[in-house]
This record gives C-alpha cells, sequence and structure tokens, in this order.
C-alpha cells in the first residue's frame, strides 16, 4: 500500500514538473530563469515581484552561485506557504541534475 502511494505521488510530482515545465519554457533565458520559474510555478506576473527575482539570474545577481531555477522555485514555495520545503527543493534539484550551481546550466537546458 505504501509503495503504491509513493508511486502515485511520484507519477503526479513528475506531472506537475512536466507542467511546470511546460509553462516556464517561453519565460525562460538563459538570464532569466528566476523570473521565469517563479511566474510559471505561481501563476504571478506582477511586474515588482518579476523584476525582484531578476536579481536572481545568473546565479544571483550574475554570481553564477545558485541556478536561477533553483532560486525561482524556492522563492515560488514561499509565496505559497512552503517556503520550509526549499532545502527539499535544492535536495531534488541536485539529485536530478548533478549540480546546483548557474554554471551547470548548459547541462541541464541542453539535455
Amino acid at each position: 500500500m505504501i509503495a503504491a502511494l509513493r508511486k502515485r505521488r511520484a507519477r503526479q510530482a513528475a506531472a506537475a514538473a512536466e507542467n511546470c515545465a511546460e509553462k516556464a519554457g517561453p519565460c525562460l533565458t538563459a538570464v532569466t530563469t528566476a523570473p521565469g520559474v517563479l511566474q510559471a510555478t505561481t501563476g504571478r506576473t506582477d511586474p515588482e515581484l518579476v523584476k525582484m527575482a531578476e536579481a536572481f539570474g545568473s546565479g544571483i545577481g550574475a554570481s553564477g552561485c545558485l541556478c536561477g531555477a533553483v532560486t525561482g522555485g524556492v522563492m515560488a514555495l514561499g509565496l505559497n506557504g512552503q517556503g520550509e520545503r526549499g532545502g527539499e527543493l535544492v535536495a531534488a534539484f541536485r539529485k536530478e541534475f548533478r549540480t546546483t550551481v548557474a554554471a551547470g546550466c548548459r547541462r541541464i537546458t541542453s539535455g
């Protein structure tokens, strides 16, 4: 029973991620993944919110640190009252892509 529940949750998470990826696609560029992910996952397009998220592009202020996709996702979790789950998102991202640094974006976006 527990295994079936885990499989169902994994399928739901995969479907949600695929839906977010489809929504985020048009919003993403190499420099603006943070606002793209934030918009795609929250559905919000507030100009101030997008402008704030732009500061996290290219790895937090173009520093090459934490990937904008991760920071945008953590921001979205916070806006949805789930900020405490940010660590889970970072860990899942690292597991999937073997990196969380912005320099790894080429590996992520090239498949």
